[in-house]
């Protein structure tokens, strides 16, 4: 009993005990703080931070630790929080989930999704990087954007950038995590138009990667309006090109061999001393789909091993991204923050993040008989999450609660045709469905 669910939590707790051990990278004031036995130790404060879920901070202290008369109070809490660098959260994050080593995967590639959803956090009009109003005289709100790159068949989060909302870039955000990503073997990136650049592919290119990124259709404002195109309708289309900077007529006559990017254009590998050029290579795909409607990607991927029908396939397993952020807000609790200080959101919100993964690492080893079954069924996240929460607050005390039996008992049916679900509508293709059954 609770085998796997024991183990991954030794697991975590084992890297924190690692962190309390040597605090010095992780608090604000080495060799001071955390250096006196307290009541809140680091691993306390840090164990809180991922347990934590949508109640009050005291009524989350009393959760915590066991409703003890003796539980800290809020302010002891924040104070003790205060010392701790939010790169101590997201280092743990980080650590926990490279720690994992078996994955499924597509076809032999890790299928990552990358997008970004905005957090509400408290109203604060002194704050000029994430306050913003609508209008002049209307009531303003404060908001940072959550940059995410996500592991659809394992539905795990592998890294994350926060940045203030109003100063977002998407762009340089996915450049930054595709090129730190200690992921190795083959990696398939898709992506939404907000990542429509030759940065991104160039980023994309080089780690050795493959991508699937979704752009502005023809007759746009976007890449293929700059492309030699003269097909219509549905296509499948090889682009060479040699992106430049030189503002030159023998370039800029010749745009079916040579795309000459604006001078504030955004490109990291190009600069006006040594690298004028950069050859890059890609296929255009343009489907049809039931709707009457065309969607438009750039990929990597070649012509014999990914048809156009499977590409559209994968791009909108994409979709995977987006209810993951439903559920890392609503069922997580990431909706709900303990702080107005950003950092201290930061810390939480890498928090909720270790505890989504935890969650959804021990889901995929609780195993649903279908047997007899009318309909398919999957775990009931929001169940599982609570068990979750409950079984790392358990102190040994008592005997824990078997994770695995409860989450297999709470199941609900997986319903693809319910009318007016987008997520299911995108679902287009048996190879696509039998993808959902497969890592559901």
């Amino acid at each position: 009993m609770n085998t796997y669910a024991n183990s991954l939590k030794d697991r975590l707790t084992s890297l924190i005990r690692e962190m309390a051990a040597a605090p010095a990278p992780y608090v604000k004031k080495p060799g001071k703080d955390f250096t006196r036995t307290k009541k809140l130790s680091f691993e306390t404060v840090m164990q809180t931070l991922i347990f934590m879920g949508g109640n009050s901070l005291y009524k989350e202290l009393l959760e915590s630790q066991g409703y003890d008369v003796n539980t800290a109070t809020s302010s002891a809490f924040v104070q003790q929080r205060n010392k701790i660098l939010p790169s101590a959260v997201e280092s743990l994050f980080h650590t926990f989930t490279a720690s994992q080593t078996e994955f499924k995967d597509y076809r032999g590639y890790r299928l990552l999704a990358i997008d970004g959803s905005d957090l509400h956090i408290a109203t604060d009009p002194t704050d000029p990087l994430t306050y913003s109003q609508s209008q002049p005289h209307s009531k303003g709100f404060n908001l940072l954007h959550l940059n995410a790159a996500y592991d659809l068949c394992n539905r795990l989060y592998v890294d994350a950038i926060v940045q203030p909302r109003k100063f977002r870039n998407e762009g340089r955000a996915l450049a930054t995590m595709v090129d730190r990503s200690p992921i190795q073997g083959n990696v398939l990136v898709t992506g939404d138009r907000g990542f429509e650049s030759y940065n991104t592919f160039a980023h994309l290119e080089r780690k050795g990667w493959n991508y699937v990124i979704r752009v502005k259709d023809l007759h746009s404002n976007g890449i293929l309006s700059g492309l030699h195109l003269t097909l219509d309708g549905a296509f499948d289309q090889e682009i060479h090109l040699t992106l430049t900077k030189k503002q030159t007529k023998e370039f800029r006559n010749r745009p079916e061999i040579y795309k000459v990017l604006p001078a504030t254009s955004s490109f990291d590998f190009l600069d006006m001393e040594e690298n004028w050029f950069y050859p890059i290579s890609f296929r255009v795909v343009r489907f049809l789909l039931q709707s009457g409607d065309y969607e438009t990607v750039i990929t990597n991927l070649s012509t014999a091993e990914f048809s156009p029908d499977e590409l559209r396939d994968l791009y909108h397993l994409r979709w995977g991204i987006e209810t993951s952020f439903r559920a890392l807000k609503y069922t997580i609790g990431l909706t709900h923050f303990h702080a107005k200080k950003q950092e201290s959101i930061t810390q939480e919100i890498f928090a909720r993040m270790i505890l989504y993964n935890f969650a959804e690492m021990i889901t995929s080893h609780v195993v649903i008989s279908q047997k007899d079954k009318r309909h398919l069924y999957q775990v009931n996240f929001t169940v599982a999450v609570h068990v979750c929460r409950h079984f790392l607050r358990s102190k040994g005390d008592g005997p824990p609660p078997d994770v695995e039996a409860l989450i297999r008992k709470n199941i609900l049916p997986i319903r693809l045709t319910r009318p007016g679900q987008r997520n299911t509508r995108r679902i287009r293709s048996k190879s696509a469905i039998s993808f959902v059954y497969r890592v559901a």
